[in-house]
């Protein structure tokens, strides 16, 4: 196993939400690396348990660690002296989907947040909502098998910075990483539960 701070960051995540009975979507998860720039980026995804594939609420998340991150992280491996504290650049979108109709914006903004909650020193801020709309192609739904249905859904994006402490970066199996992310978690969790609560409506199971 990787011994990397970086890591530890996920992996108190992945607990924070198991913690908050969440369900990971396993082929929505990825771990890529930029080999131009140097990033690291991880994705995954979470839902309600019980929501079936796919969600109809779905939490995005998406992990970065910057190259001047591993910079600043390096130069304190080797020299032991933390000049800077490296960063994780934090993007989260809870998504609404299989729509019938377009969802009122303004009943979305009033149900979420600005803000998360407190995560380190810093919170993740809300940074727009995105619309989306999906219609099929006449030829994949004969008339004799049904209608055809457009399909709706809206995203709310919330981004932030996540700098770690000296004492994470020193030890990335200490308790600060737990507390941090268990936070993260129970929002997530509550927040896609306010939003399937809301009077929407959904198309039909397929199955």
């Amino acid at each position: 196993m990787l011994d990397h701070v970086f890591t530890d960051a996920i992996s108190a995540l992945r607990d924070a939400f198991e913690s908050a009975f969440l369900e990971r979507q396993a082929f929505e998860e990825h771990f890529q690396s930029d080999v131009l720039s140097g990033d690291l980026t991880w994705e995954t995804s979470y839902g309600l348990p019980g929501e079936g594939e796919p969600p109809r609420v779905v939490a995005h998340i998406t992990f970065e660690w910057p190259a001047w991150s591993q910079a600043a992280y390096r130069h304190w491996y080797l020299e032991e002296v933390l000049e800077r504290r490296p960063a994780i650049e934090i993007e989260i979108v809870l998504r609404v989907q299989q729509l019938t109709d377009p969802a009122d914006p303004a009943v979305i903004y009033s149900t979420v947040p600005e803000m998360s909650p407190l995560i380190g020193d810093d919170r993740l801020e809300r940074a727009g909502m995105t619309a989306e709309v999906a219609h099929p192609d006449p030829a994949d739904d004969p008339p004799n098998i049904g209608e055809a249905r457009s399909e709706h859904a809206i995203e709310i994006t919330y981004e932030g910075l996540y700098e770690l402490a000296e004492a994470t970066v020193a030890d990335g199996t200490n308790s600060l990483l737990d507390e941090h992310f268990g936070a993260l978690g129970g929002w997530i969790a509550s927040t896609l539960v306010k939003l399937g609560d809301l009077s929407l409506d959904f198309l039909p199971d397929p199955d």
